[in-house]
Formats: structure tokens, sequence, C-alpha cells
């Protein structure tokens, strides 16, 4: 079984390192209404920095129709923020920065800040994920731990959801090889709470943990499928060990082939509901596993490419400065709560991608449009 170094690093160059100042911007930025992960990188961009971006948050949202200007965090909240995440040994790093896994940077939502607790050598090591059921059998459970060690073993650090059953399986496992823990809610809100133990045990064994979320963000319904898309985007592969139909582990497989991750799937009985999910992955193209070399076996190609992509990758279609009305009217009004691709919005609008880009970010920031996964997007 070919196997990869040990210390073997996942990086992207050049490097970065950030001032206080250009850190509370981006706080600011990302904390303000209606900026997600995508409308950050959109901003920025576009206007050359969070601070300019901030400035223009006000006009865009009026633009896009909002009856009054959204809440814009501010420089004192952002410091405070930091303040007391640095008493809770907490770092707020962007991509590129030391501590920042390369390969999430890569993903197009990619945090613009990480709160990240632990050893950043181990951050920076090529990942796996595992991911499976809550309610996972003792045979499922049994498995996930013999992968996460050996994968362990192999020299690659296992990264998983911190939630029961087959996530708490693989930490357990790999805690003395290297463990990365994916927190749905803020660092000080642990979810299920009887797993702050076994937190406490990663970052004692040099693991980490990382979340998106501020300090007293307690995790609810939305935030465990925004987690599970860091899970995905930090890792090389995911493997499903146990999931049903309709189950989170699916969406996180599903997040994986969207950003050109390897997906595996361990296969499970016919008369077992716990392995639907994965038989139907498999189905689907998904690598069957039976051992940790099949996982090996396929990322060893991916290894050897040297990670060359750039931190921040500008837009290929500049904005528009002020859309005319009659084309915003045109591209509100083939909007709906049905989703709809942007490069459909673009050819049934007959105006340019600027211009549909530049209204969509608008709307956006007025919180009128909700974005899908898959280019998609669709009116509140």
């Amino acid at each position: 079984m070919l196997l990869p170094q040990g210390d073997a690093v996942d990086a992207i160059n050049p490097s970065v390192e950030l001032t206080e100042a250009e850190r509370i911007d981006r706080l600011r930025l990302i904390r303000s209404d209606n900026v997600g992960p995508r409308t950050f990188r959109s901003l920025v961009d576009h206007f050359g920095s969070p601070r300019a971006a901030l400035e223009r948050l006000p006009d865009l949202a009026r633009r896009g129709g909002a009856q009054r200007s959204g809440r814009i965090c501010s420089a004192d909240e952002a410091k405070a923020e930091l303040a007391a995440s640095r008493k809770f040994g907490i770092a707020w790093l962007a991509p590129g920065e030391d501590g920042y896994p390369a390969r999430l940077a890569m993903i197009d939502d990619a945090p613009p800040l990480l709160a990240v607790r632990g050893d950043n050598a181990t951050l920076m090591r090529p990942m796996i994920a595992i991911v499976g059921s809550r309610n996972a059998s003792g045979a499922g459970l049994k498995f996930a731990g013999l992968l996460a060690r050996e994968l362990g073993e192999a020299g690659f650090i296992v990264i998983s959801g911190l939630a029961r059953g087959v996530d708490q399986a693989a930490h357990r496992a790999s805690i003395e090889s290297g463990t990365i823990a994916v927190l749905a809610g803020g660092h000080d809100c642990i979810y299920p709470p009887e797993h702050g133990d076994l937190l406490a045990a990663i970052l004692d064994r040099k693991g980490a943990a990382i979340s998106e979320m501020p300090l007293g963000h307690e995790p609810r319904a939305r935030d465990f499928p925004r987690r599970n898309r860091l899970i995905s985007g930090a890792a090389l592969g995911v493997v499903v060990v146990e999931a049903a139909h309709r189950s989170g582990s699916l969406i996180t497989a599903r997040m994986a082939a969207e950003q050109g991750r390897e997906v595996f799937a361990v296969p499970g009985s016919p008369l077992d509901p716990r392995a639907a999910g994965t038989n139907d992955l498999i189905k689907q193209g998904a690598t069957l596993v039976t051992g940790a070399a099949d996982i090996v076996n396929a990322v060893a190609p991916i290894m050897e490419r040297p990670l060359m992509h750039p931190v921040e990758e500008p837009d290929s279609e500049p904005f528009e400065n002020d859309p005319q009305g009659h084309d915003r009217d045109q591209i509100i009004n083939l909007l709906g709560p049905a989703p709809i691709s942007i490069d459909d919005l673009v050819r049934m609008s007959g105006a340019s991608p600027a211009i549909v880009r530049t209204v969509l970010l608008e709307l956006e920031l007025a919180g009128r449009l909700e974005r899908h996964g898959g280019g998609l997007v669709s009116l509140l």
C-alpha cells in the first residue's frame, strides 16, 4: 500500500499574514447583515478590500430594495469579539494564513475568517473526513474506528463533526495520530454537550477544532449543513460509513462531490436502513471501501499534485456599477421562489453577466435573495 510521508503538508503559496486592522475589517464585513462567504468574496473582489466594501453596503442594499439599511458590524464589536476569542485560545485566521486548512481555502464559500483552536501543524496536514449515522450499528462504529486508526497510521488527519455515532468513533480512534473537530456552533457551545470531554482530549493530544461561528452561538438546524461543507472542503475525500436516506452525511457527500473531493462509501446490508444511503452512493459512483488501503490508493495521485490555487481568485466577470432600472426589473421578474441558475438568468434576461451578478448582489444585501448549491438562486 502506497502511503504518504507522515509529515506531508498541504500548502498554498504564497502565505498570508493579516494586520490587526485587516482582521478587524474582515470580521466586520462577514458579521454584517446578509453577508455570507460568497457575498464577502464578491464584494472584496469588486471593491478591493473589506473596508471599501463596508462603505458601499448601505447603497447596494438600498438599490436591492431594502426598506432600511441592514446592521453593519462596528469596529468596536469586532475588536471585542477578537479579544474574547483570544481569552478562549481561539485565533481567527484568513485563507492562506498558517493554520487555515489549505484545501478549505480553495472552495467557493470558504470562511473569510476561521476560528481555530489547537495545533496549527495538524491543520496543515492532509485530511480524510469520516462521517456517518448518529445512530450507527455496532459494526459501523467498529469499522469507523478501524478506518480512522489505519488512516492515522498512514499519515492522514481524520476530520469529522464531533457528532454522536460514527463521528465520535472516528475521533476517538484517531486522537493519538491527530484529529480535527468541526463545530456547528461557537467554540463554547459544544454539541452534543456530552462531547466536551472528547473535544478536550482532542485538543490535549495536538488535535484541533474549527468553526466559523462567534462565541456564544448555539447551533441550529441550518448550521449543520454549513458545518458539513467545512468538513468536506478541508479534506481530500469523504468516507461515509453508515447513512440512511436523507441523512446529513449524504449532504456532506453531495457537497464533497460539488467541491471536487473524492467520495467513498462503506457498503452495508440491504436489510439495514442505516446502510441505504451508502449503498446508493456506491450505485452513483462513489468508491467502495472495505479498508483504508482503498482510500489511500485513491488519493495518492492527488497527493502528488502540489496545491498552487491562489488564495484570492478574482471573479471572471466584473460588476456593473449601476445597472439600469429596466435591466434590474427584468432580472427580478425572472426570479421567484423556485431556484434558477445564474446562467439561465443571463440567457433569459439578455443582460450581461456583470449586470446580473450586480443585481443579485444588491438583492442579497437587501435580504431578498437566497443562494443554493450549484449556482442556483431564488427570491425570498
